[in-house]
């Protein structure tokens, strides 16, 4: 099965498509009225139902808020392929990556509190935390980490997690990450997004699970939200997850279990709870004339901290900037748009949009691995609203991008499509057999199983069998989400015809994946 990096993004964070002035066909206008836009949802609908034909997505769920009011709220579709419960308002999807500013919102709740702030240093909070030097260590603080630019390579983390790390070993091993430029480049982070919301739960003495639902969900009447994957598996009317097989039809996929990275990535929800959630970040943190996070600790998370997609063309492109877990950047008119999106290639697509000004915002939830459609619901509705007609084919936009998105990061240390005819033979299995260690990923063993060779990886030592594909080169099939085809391990071999370390291409794309071998 293939499976998307960028969603791990648990997730993604797409600011591609709103920040680039160049791409723009549409011209400006202001909102519709409230009655307008009421009467161009039933065209929003009728797109809804044809995006979920030309894509076959089993399932869907949205909420449309205006000026502080809920006008739509509606499921298309089914939980899952091949049984007749229907999706509709209620049902609990997985958020992937909308996560993020969700988790931000419960940080804002303690900004606004007193309990921590967005410049604090993590190990003000957590004091056993660390990066891979000390000064960063006592310097990178939670604004750092919940806008990207801690120094942590892209997705740092996210194998250890496939490896069946729990949160706390994934975050004590993010010290063995080379760092890049501190504050000076944006990389997305799963597991130090997630550092820095567990930091601020141990400030409130809590859990992260326990503070979000006491200090967000309760207050906001989100009764069917949880940052519990077992919550979620619990829910009676659950939306399953579904990838695409054979690049055609819609199967149940395996089960995306993200508590390690629960802030990050590990929350469910409802379109009506997502609803009451859009209120608040539109009513700068008031629902109903109730204060749930003072506003201006819920304005930071709305204000632009790290250039994310720089211009192309700095004379014609507008630059996309991250918040905190937020994208933040303009329309094709100038609007300033909120958004973030989520995604599992396990099953879960989601997205949400603010125009702020214009008192807009949409939530989409889907149980299908990302084509596009969240996204792309998002924009014909805020075209529906401001101008009064869909501007371009969204879906056919966002599906390109999704595409390009989704090719492997790993698969090209050797050549699959010409096999080496005939390969040069392998030494004799006790060449390779033995224990190897890597600093980061732990220690990795190669045996002779029932089989043949094996590679056993992570904390439960999962086996893997190894082909053989040339002289000293095997390859093996990863597991998790941000796993594709085969993956290379490589050996070199010493004059004792010996192998001295192995490295596993699919765990080396920062360079990293090299495991020497133990002595003894």
């Amino acid at each position: 099965m293939t499976l998307f990096r960028r969603a791990a993004l648990q997730g993604i964070a797409l600011a591609l498509f709103g920040v680039h002035a160049a791409t723009s066909t549409g011209t400006a206008t202001t909102a519709a009225s409230r009655d307008d836009v009421t009467q161009r949802l039933h065209e929003l609908d009728t797109l809804i139902e044809e995006m979920l034909r030309r894509t076959g997505v089993p399932g869907l769920s949205l909420a449309v808020v205006q000026h502080d009011r809920v006008v739509h709220l509606r499921g298309f579709g089914l939980r899952e392929v091949g049984r007749p419960e229907p999706v509709d308002a209620d049902t609990v999807f997985q958020l992937a990556s909308l996560s993020k500013p969700v988790a931000t919102t419960v940080i804002a709740a303690l900004v606004g509190d007193g309990r921590v702030a967005w410049d604090d240093p993590i190990i003000r909070h957590d004091p056993g935390f660390a990066l891979e030097d000390a000064w960063t260590t006592r310097t990178v603080t939670l604004r750092d980490m919940l806008a990207h630019r801690s120094g942590l390579p892209d997705h740092a983390g996210d194998a250890l997690e496939d490896l069946g790390y729990d949160r706390a070993e994934v975050l004590r091993r993010l010290r063995h990450f080379r760092l890049g430029g501190f504050r000076s480049s944006y990389a997305y982070t799963n597991f130090g997004f997630t550092a820095a919301a567990v930091a601020a739960a141990q400030a409130a003495g809590r859990s992260w699970e326990d503070l979000s639902l006491e200090r967000l969900y309760r207050p906001l009447g989100m009764t069917r939200t949880s940052s519990r994957f077992l919550e979620f598996q619990a829910a009676p009317n659950r939306a399953v997850g579904h990838m695409r097989r054979d690049g055609a039809s819609w199967v149940p996929g395996l089960m995306r279990e993200p508590d390690a990275q629960s802030p990050a990535g590990g929350v469910s929800s409802t379109a009506r709870d997502m609803a009451a959630w859009l209120r608040l970040q539109m009513g700068r943190g008031t629902v109903d004339g109730a204060t749930v996070v003072k506003a201006e600790a819920l304005d930071e998370t709305h204000r632009p901290q790290m250039a994310s997609a720089p211009a192309g063309d700095p004379a014609r492109d507008r630059t996309g900037f991250y918040g905190l877990g937020w994208n933040i950047g303009q329309d094709e008119a100038g609007r300033i748009l909120w958004n973030h999106s989520g995604a599992f290639n396990l099953g879960a697509a989601t997205s949400v949009h603010i125009l702020p000004a214009e008192g807009l915002g949409i939530v989409v939830l889907t149980n299908a691995q990302p084509v596009g459609v969240p996204e792309a619901v998002c924009r014909c509705f805020l075209d529906l609203a401001t101008a009064g007609r869909v501007t371009r084919d969204w879906l056919a936009l966002f599906g390109e991008a999704f595409t390009k998105m989704s090719a492997p990061n790993y698969g090209t240390a050797v050549d699959y499509a010409r096999p080496p005819s005939p390969p040069f033979p392998p030494l004799p299995d006790t060449a390779y057999a033995g224990l190897y260690r890597s600093e980061l990923f732990g220690d990795a063993e190669i045996a002779t199983g029932t089989n043949g060779l094996e590679l056993r990886l992570g904390p439960r030592r999962a086996a893997f069998a190894l082909r053989h594909f040339d002289r000293d080169v095997f390859t093996y099939q990863p597991v998790g989400e941000n796993a594709y085809g085969p993956s290379a391990v490589a050996f070199a071999v010493g004059a004792d015809r010996k192998a001295t370390s192995a490295t596993i291409e699919n765990l080396a794309t920062e360079g990293q994946g090299r495991f020497d071998r133990a002595p003894g």
